[in-house]
Parts: C-alpha cells; structure tokens; sequence
C-alpha cells in the first residue's frame, strides 16, 4: 500500500470507529471525542484524496472538518447548562 492509501484508511477507519460507537450509544453526535474523531478522520481522508488528486473527495473533507470544527467550538449543552 502507498503513503496515501494507509493515510486514507486511518482516515476512514476513525471516521467508521466514531460512527459505530454512536450507533452503539457509547458516545453522542455532540461529544467533544465524537467530534475530534471526524476532524481527525476527515482530514486524513482529504489528505489522502489530495494526495492522489480526487478533488471531489478533496471538498467534501474539508467541507466535514470545517463543519465539525464549528461543532467542536460550539459550547455543549452540558456547559450551558453550568
């Protein structure tokens, strides 16, 4: 496998493992760990994509991190609450 194939399959793989741990209910949509994992995720697998040239992967990734990243910077309903 190159550099870019391993790069995206973390990538994925972390996006999969927040995805199933939701599904699951071990962690929610709005929690600090499920967020980071889709930034985390998302980033590589646009980091991959760049790197093999897939320019419309290339925008939807930076399109879920930016997103996500807004999620995370967002106060949780928990801290609202206090």
């Amino acid at each position: 496998m190159t550099l870019s194939d391993w790069i995206g399959t973390i990538g994925v793989t972390l996006l999969l493992i927040a995805f199933a741990l939701n599904i699951a209910k071990r962690i929610n949509t709005s929690s600090k760990s499920y967020l980071i994992l889709n930034i985390l995720g998302a980033a590589m697998a646009g980091i991959s994509s760049y790197m093999i040239q897939f320019w419309p992967f290339v925008v939807l990734e930076s399109v879920w991190v930016i997103a996500t990243f807004i999620a995370l910077l967002k106060p949780s309903p928990d801290e609202m609450s206090n």
